[in-house]
This record gives structure tokens, C-alpha cells and sequence, in this order.
């Protein structure tokens, strides 16, 4: 089982395109992606794929801009992609039929696994309601782990973005049930996704806020149309702390990302992270403006300290 991620500086790339797959490229083109994929590498993408809605709602990823990515990492020459998720709210291939991801994953010639099935190891979490779970041995049989999924507020787990979309795609429905909720996910929830963070290390994540969510997430609030606004990074708990500042969240906002910074697993101050291609002041000021028809900017001059002014 891979102990870290390939990249351990803290890089994030925003970007925006008026189409997100322009954005999404320009984002990884400024991220050191030759150290993260390497020819003969087994790359694994999780997208969010969580409920069976379009992604115009912000439920889930676009699956052209999908698409865009696989045939971006097949620039690398990997062995094989394979995407790999487990959807929470439906079954995750009506999800894949209804979106048309099927179409993508048929086009690209690439390969798929629900990871609501097995086979499984169990992976050891010292978690304080669930000591281990069922997991697909994929775990065991891969190079490199993409997240890929949109911004959205979430009801429990205050924001969703990177880390908690590998946390919760991950953990198999057939042993947690549809929505996940019957061994004790959601019981502390926000210490289970730092659990499964510190055991599946997120080498490239993706959050797209072109179709974000604000409000009643993570399936059933506004979609934010802030078209072709993306972020890339090396670092998950840097990408989704820049994502969470333009919800206005500070880390400490969200528990599992501070505690994820405070336990060493990723940089949650932007000052020590190499940050490219639109100012976050920029995108803060976007963002807020489609989200709430007001520029509503967290930092505004200046990078606020981690712990605010």
C-alpha cells in the first residue's frame, strides 16, 4: 500500500477558461506533472459521481471534462487508467449510464470499478466508531490516485472538495449500505474522513467550481454557475483549503482539514504554498459574485493568517 503521495510541496494552480476542460488543462500544465505520473503507472481516478443528477445541477463532475482528463494522463503513457468510485446516493452504474460516463469510459478504452464491491482487504483506521473497513484491493494495486469532483457545501461535512470525495467514494455501500450511514461513518464523520485521509494518500486533486453548490449540499442546494473556475493541485489539503476560502471558510472551518494540516498530512497556509495562474483574490472575488451577487472577498489585499485577522 503506497504510504504518501508522489509530490510533497504544496502546489495549487487556479484557473479560469470560459470552458472548464480548457481550464482544467491549463491548471495541470502548470503543476509538475511529469513527477506525478510516470510511464508504466497505474493511475486511478475517482470521480464524484455521488447521485444520479446532471452535472448542470452541481451534484456531479461534467463528463467531458472527464474525458479530457483521461486523455490528458494518457500523455504519460501509464499502464493502465482506471476509474474507480462508489457512488453514495444511487447505484453507482445508473449514475455512470444516466450522466453518459459510460460513453467515456467505452470512447477512452479505459477501465472501471464500482467501489461499492469488492474484492476487499480491510484497511486498519483507529477510527473511534469504525476500527477498519472493507475496502477493494485496488488500494493495494495503483500508482497514482486522482480526486476529481466539484465544490459544494455540505450539510455534516461543512465543505466537500478533494479529500472528502476519496474519503467517502472509497468505503464500499455494500458493507455501509446506501447512504454509507449503517457501520458509524457519520457518527464523527469529520474524524472518519481524517482517518481515511491518513491511510489513502491523494497524489492530483481536482476541484471544479463551475458547477459548484452552495446552500443545502451536498445534492440539493444552489448550483453556482462560476463558469470555467477550477483548481488543480500536488497537496490535497492545500487545493481544498483554497477552495474552502472561497466558500469564506478559514481551516479551522472545516474540522477534518485543519486537523488533516495539524496531523502533517498536507499544508493548510497559503503563504508556504507555490499558488499559480489566478490570483485567489481573483477567484474569490468570481466566485462570490456568481455565488451571491456580491464580492464577498476573504482576502482581500492580502492573504489572511490561518487564524483570520
Amino acid at each position: 500500500m503506497r504510504e504518501d503521495r508522489r509530490i510533497k510541496r504544496p502546489v495549487v494552480a487556479i484557473m479560469k477558461e470560459n470552458k472548464e476542460e480548457d481550464s482544467l488543462i491549463k491548471a495541470l500544465d502548470m503543476l509538475p506533472m511529469n513527477e506525478i505520473i510516470r510511464g508504466g503507472d497505474r493511475v486511478v481516478i475517482t470521480p464524484n459521481w455521488v447521485k444520479d443528477k446532471p452535472p448542470s445541477t452541481g451534484v456531479v463532475v461534467g463528463p467531458n471534462t472527464l474525458q479530457r482528463l483521461i486523455r490528458y494522463v494518457k500523455n504519460f503513457n501509464p499502464a493502465r487508467i482506471i476509474i474507480a468510485t462508489g457512488s453514495g446516493g444511487d447505484p453507482t452504474p445508473t449514475v455512470m449510464s444516466s450522466v453518459g460516463y459510460d460513453k467515456v469510459i467505452n470512447e477512452e478504452k479505459v477501465e472501471f470499478i464500482d467501489l461499492n464491491y469488492g474484492p476487499y482487504i480491510n484497511l486498519e483506521l483507529g477510527h473511534k466508531y469504525i476500527r477498519e473497513t472493507k475496502i477493494n484491493d485496488l488500494i493495494n494495486n495503483m500508482d497514482v490516485l486522482i480526486s476529481f469532483t466539484q465544490l459544494k457545501h455540505h450539510e455534516e461535512a461543512t465543505m466537500s472538495a478533494g479529500i472528502k470525495n476519496v474519503t467517502l467514494s472509497w468505503p464500499p455501500s455494500e458493507i455501509h449500505g446506501f447512504p454509507k450511514k449503517k457501520l458509524g461513518i457519520h457518527e464523527d464523520l469529520h474524524g472518519f474522513i481524517l482517518s481515511m485521509t491518513q491511510r489513502i494518500p491523494i497524489d492530483l486533486t481536482i476541484v471544479s467550481a463551475d458547477k459548484a453548490m452552495i446552500g443545502t449540499g451536498p445534492s440539493d442546494g444552489k448550483v453556482v454557475n462560476s463558469q470555467g473556475l477550477i483548481l488543480a493541485g500536488t497537496d490535497p489539503v492545500a487545493v481544498d483549503t483554497i477552495a474552502a476560502r472561497l466558500l469564506g471558510f478559514l481551516p479551522q472551518g472545516i474540522s477534518y482539514l485543519y486537523q488533516a494540516y495539524k496531523s502533517g498530512i498536507g499544508e493548510a497556509r497559503p503563504e508556504n504554498m507555490e499558488l499559480k495562474g489566478v490570483l485567489l483574490e481573483e477567484a474569490e472575488r468570481f466566485f462570490t459574485s456568481s455565488a451571491y451577487n456580491a464580492e464577498l472577498v476573504l482576502d482581500k489585499g492580502k492573504i489572511k493568517d490561518i487564524h483570520g485577522n
